[in-house]
């Protein structure tokens, strides 16, 4: 069978060998489930093995039956004969428990694998990776796709093998009983199998359509709630529920059509039983009556007959599974495919400790100057350029204001020293070192970030707090909580510390998320911190306590900071004015609006001139 990519090629491919047999099941198949067994191998084939066991004991039946009947017409004894059959019904009935048992075992481990490999992948994506797919995209792969699995990867897998060697030795058995029989019976079946395969490739389309569907409600969804205040405020959410539910429909539409494919094939199946029954009870009747063979040897073929129906039943069902299950696959193919950082852990590898708390100030803490050294840089190949040969250095100590109009690539700035982006030629330096020569890990563990939205994630204050510190000493946590002023926050919360800020951090204001992020950084102990408009939705006392201990701070570590507040800027040792990718010059707020014509003008749009304002939370840029 064609790939998903060609799938639309598979209904013009009516050669024989595709319609026997390939057509039942994605091509590939085998090759992308066959990493997620791993070490469940072994167990696979130990349920397999008891479920065949327990198939063949059931077989065994058919045979004893017509024993007993030809018994009974001889007027023989019977008694030991039924023992036996209902020693083989028990015997079947154990078999199979034991093996149905291991194989649902199976499908939760791998179902475990397959979501931890999705976890550690989608967390450690490089940062250019991670736009492929918006997050309700990879959360409905890593919860409905990877659920798809669960009964294709045991079950099914077994069912399907099981199943073929079951009928092959039904077969084999009508084969010994009558093989004009034996011909009838496969003539109605190969009708049945033919259909069946032209089916398949449709199906696994339809089912790759409703898992899509699904996706698309999920990303509305996440989107949708995610911003909830906003859509109130601007009573979107008609507009927004329309989105979500375009996501519903196209999964009810191509759910209905998997449906309507999987009642047809079920149907199919069923029924060539059904006709294969009458055309063997016309054909064997004539032949009894005829003498060609006995009326047990009929009655045991018509048992094996309908013993055609649980394997046959159980392969239809296995195979549509897989089909199902193949499209999950190739979707979270997709996503295992994206490239991750350096460092990322592998997914039979355990994770990396925490980071065992701030480091000992042993002579190493020094603070770490930043150089651009004639640095371009474009967020892709076919986009314009964000830095035009930017270059700078930020001296270790003291602080550094980055300011500029929207889009002079300020914020790209601190992505860069991050490697969150790697740039197209020149180098970032961070302590005399290219950054590109510091292991992720290393690099930043030196560093203290605080975005321009200060995100706060689902959980308590202190476990925000401490996002990837957990061993913080109480008596850093509680000085990081009096820099940042949050001491009286904590102080009136129900349950201090550990109460819960709501999804990302709605139980907070603006200021408040701000605050727990600087306290964040601070943290870290780092030697270098970065402030992206840290303090723009603070009140004019929160930020000049806030800008104070920042000053303190940065006589000890070297702070870059993307300024919008007069108070920020004229605080900071050097100024950075960007414009367009560009530095076009360095100085202090004075000689800024003494010599460059730009700073001069955002200082006077703000009322700066003369190095003083009229207001505390004027904006420069």
């Amino acid at each position: 069978m064609a790939s998903a990519e060609d799938g639309e090629a598979t209904t013009t491919d009516r050669s024989p060998r595709r319609l026997l047999l390939p057509a039942l099941l994605p091509a590939g198949l085998w090759r992308d489930l066959s990493p997620y067994l791993g070490s469940q191998r072994r167990i696979l084939i130990i349920g397999g093995v008891l479920t065949l066991l327990g198939s063949f004991a059931g077989l065994a039946q058919p045979v004893a039956a017509k024993l007993v009947i030809d018994g009974l017409e001889t007027e023989g004894g019977v008694a030991g004969l039924l023992i036996v059959l209902t020693a083989f019904v028990l015997l079947a009935a154990a078999l199979n428990a034991g093996g149905y048992y291991l194989l649902m075992r199976v499908s939760e481990q791998v179902v475990f694998s397959v979501r931890r490999r999705l976890v550690r992948r989608a967390l450690w994506l490089r940062v250019p990776e991670s736009g492929r797919y918006p997050p309700g995209d990879l959360l409905s792969r890593l919860s409905s796709d990877t659920t798809l699995m669960r009964s294709a990867v045991g079950s099914a897998v077994v069912e399907t093998v099981n199943g073929a060697l079951v009928l092959v030795a039904i077969l084999v058995m009508m084969a010994v009983m009558d093989w004009v029989l034996l011909l009838t019976t496969l003539g109605t079946l190969l009708f049945a199998a033919l259909s069946v395969g032209l089916l398949m490739p449709r199906l696994e389309r339809a089912s790759r359509g409703a898992q899509e569907g699904v996706a698309t409600l999920s990303e509305a969804m996440e989107r949708s709630l995610g911003a909830f205040r906003t859509v109130k405020a601007a009573g979107a959410e008609t507009a927004e529920a329309a989105s979500a539910e375009r996501g519903a429909d196209r999964a009810l539409e191509h759910g209905l059509r998997a449906g309507r494919i999987e009642a047809v094939v079920s149907t199919v199946a069923t029924l060539a039983v059904q006709v294969a029954f009458l055309a063997v009870l016309g054909v064997g009747g004539a032949r009894v009556a005829a003498g060609a063979i006995g009326l047990g040897t009929l009655i045991a073929f018509l048992l094996y007959l309908f013993y055609l129906l649980p394997p046959l039943g159980a392969m239809v069902s296995a195979v549509s599974q897989l089909n199902v299950c193949a499209a999950a696959l190739r979707r979270i193919g997709e996503v295992l495919s994206l490239r991750v950082e350096e460092g990322a852990p592998g997914a039979d590898r355990p994770l990396p400790p925490h980071d065992a708390g701030p480091r000992p100030d042993d002579g190493d803490g020094e603070p770490l100057d930043v150089v651009f050294e004639d640095v371009v840089f474009r967020y892709a190949a076919d986009k314009e350029a964000v830095h035009h040969g930017v270059s700078f250095t930020a001296p270790a100590a003291g602080m550094t204001a980055l300011v500029g109009p929207s889009g002079a690539g300020k914020s790209t700035a601190f992505a860069l020293i991050e490697r969150f982006y790697e740039p197209e030629s020149g180098r970032v330096l961070v302590g005399g070192r290219d950054t590109a020569d510091w292991s992720l890990g290393a690099l930043r563990s030196e560093i203290g970030f605080v975005e321009q939205d200060a995100p706060v994630l689902a959980g308590s204050l202190r476990e925000n707090l401490c996002l990837g510190n957990p061993g913080v000493a109480p008596e850093r946590l509680d000085d990081a909580l009096r820099v940042a002023r949050l001491t009286e926050l904590v102080d009136r919360l129900p349950q201090g510390l550990e109460t819960q800020v709501g999804h990302r951090g709605s139980r907070l204001s603006g200021g408040e998320r701000q605050r727990v992020a600087i306290a964040r950084a601070l943290l870290r102990a780092p030697r270098l911190l970065l402030l992206d408009e840290a303090t723009s939705q603070l009140d004019a006392r929160n930020e000049a306590a806030l800008r104070e201990a920042v000053e303190e701070i940065s006589t000890r570590t070297t702070v870059l900071v993307v300024a919008h507040r007069l108070s920020t800027v004229m605080s900071a040792s050097r100024i950075l004015v960007m414009e367009q990718g560009r530095v076009r010059a360095v100085g202090s707020h004075t000689e800024l609006v003494e010599n460059d014509d730009l700073y001069r003008e955002l200082a006077a749009t703000q009322m700066l001139a003369a190095g003083r304002s009229t207001d505390d939370d004027a904006v420069i840029g």
